[in-house]
């Protein structure tokens, strides 16, 4: 399967809309330019949301479809596409599988929690996850707290998630007042992970809400993860100004990369 890179763009996300920044991409075509933007500063994969004509969020396979084959046009196939099966409470687990079966993609996020919200949904989990596996499909599992930590760990004895590599997303700041992240709140989240003895097995990345984006990037790749960036977590620079747009974002990251030789 795809391995994730280093520095992944999210440019728009479930909620935001072009009237919370006119450059926020909702049409296929401005995913297509962001992907060309964001790739030539240094991201290799986008995370992608597809919009309705209302510019609401949908798990739509033939929008999925035309998303990615209008990237790959666009970057020569350079640029890692991952889908979500985010269901912002509104799609089912069964929506959700549904939705990346039909897209088969290289790459999906899947929020454990939306996915397995009770026992009863963890036999389709498994067999989705099976599929993936064997489609080799790059799965990240979002995990937003130390006990989704343990979770997954859960999931990974008893076979409900296979395979000997897996990549874990945590975002910081999701749930703290304001939405806003904290470099300091990642620090339990790599501490469960070596209580469990997961840290072989298991890259992890973050991405992170609020002003507090570029210094929990920061922290993340000087600890060994890799990171997300991009409007649908925030939309300003460390100094509280407002990016252009999301290729700035993803610069600010990249140069930080950079600096601690982590760029090629």
């Amino acid at each position: 399967m795809p391995d994730l890179p280093l520095i992944m763009v999210a440019p728009n996300g479930a909620r935001r809309t072009m009237d919370d920044h006119p450059a926020l991409p909702v049409t296929i075509d401005q995913l297509a330019w962001n992907a060309v933007d964001c790739l030539e500063v240094g991201a290799g994969a986008i995370h992608i949301h597809v919009r309705d004509k209302d510019q609401k969020h949908v798990l739509d396979a033939p929008l999925y479809r035309e998303a990615i084959a209008a990237i790959d046009r666009a970057t020569s196939g350079q640029m890692l596409v991952q889908i979500t099966t985010e269901a912002v409470g509104r799609y089912s687990p069964q929506q959700q599988r549904d939705v990346v079966r039909a897209v088969m993609p290289r790459a999906v996020s899947i929020a454990l929690g939306e996915m397995i919200p009770d026992k009863s949904e963890e036999k389709n989990a498994a067999a989705l996850f099976a599929e993936l596996l064997k489609n080799e499909v790059a799965v990240q599992h979002i995990i937003y707290d130390v006990a989704g930590i343990e979770k997954f760990a859960n999931y990974l004895t008893r076979g409900i998630v296979p395979g000997d590599a897996h990549e874990l997303l945590f975002p910081l700041g999701r749930y703290t007042k304001d939405q806003q992240s904290d470099p300091a709140s990642l620090l339990p989240f790599l501490a469960k992970l070596d209580d469990l003895g997961l840290r072989e097995s298991c890259n992890w990345a973050i991405c992170a809400f609020g002003v507090g984006e570029t210094r929990s990037l920061a922290a993340a790749l000087a600890l060994g993860g890799k990171v997300r960036v991009g409007f649908e977590n925030n939309l300003l620079h460390t100094d509280g100004s407002i990016a252009e747009n999301n290729a700035e974002r993803v610069a600010v990251i990249a140069a930080l990369a950079g600096k601690m030789g982590l760029m090629g």
